[in-house]
């Protein structure tokens, strides 16, 4: 804290403490994942002094016809090069929900598992945040549809054109975790 009001900075950047970089406004990359078997959504955005920017988001489709463990394995393959391309700081993927379908149940947390387990071999902070926090926290609303979801998300990171809805739920996320970094608010975003 000394050093921060001599205005000192760390020398060592990997030294520094998710905190101390916040604090510090360092430029943070976060990767924002919306698993489903059919189509992880995942998006990255880049935070700094500014207003965060996009730097990738799209879509990991699956085919109908291709077999459960291929499209896991998509999920895992696609995470992976995404991550050795950006190399994010931090991961959000969406919080846990109920289905009333074991069965679908069942497929999302294979899918879920699937991109954890890519993101989890990289050591990074990986954090999940419930759907209705990120939809209040981008629509100010928590039962919003997912397309007031994808304009409000193209409205804030200015994008020539409205992002795919499993891409926006993913930019959702790690902008939701961002605004939850800024404020004293407790459980926005769990720890996994």
């Amino acid at each position: 804290m000394k050093a921060r009001l001599d205005g000192k900075t760390p020398r060592d950047a990997a030294a520094m403490t998710p905190a101390m970089r916040r604090s510090l406004r360092v430029p943070q990359t976060i990767l924002g994942i919306d698993p489903s078997l059919r189509g992880t959504g995942y998006g990255l955005i880049r935070t700094g002094n500014s207003r965060p920017v996009a730097v990738a988001h799209g879509t990991i489709a699956c085919p109908k016809d291709w077999a459960r463990s291929r499209c896991l394995a998509m999920i895992s393959q696609t995470l992976r090069g995404l991550l050795l391309e950006h190399q994010p700081e931090v991961c959000v993927v969406e919080g846990l929900f109920f289905a009333q379908n074991l069965k679908t149940a069942i497929i999302m947390g294979e899918a879920r598992g699937a991109a954890l387990a890519a993101v989890g071999e990289s050591g990074m902070e990986i954090f999940e945040m419930a759907t209705r926090k990120v939809k209040q926290a981008i629509v100010g609303y928590g039962a919003a549809q997912k397309i007031a979801v994808a304009k409000m998300v193209q409205r804030m990171l200015e994008l020539a054109e409205l992002p795919a809805p499993d891409a926006a739920d993913a930019l959702a996320l790690a902008l939701a975790y961002t605004q939850a970094q800024g404020r004293f608010s407790l459980g926005a975003a769990k720890r996994i």
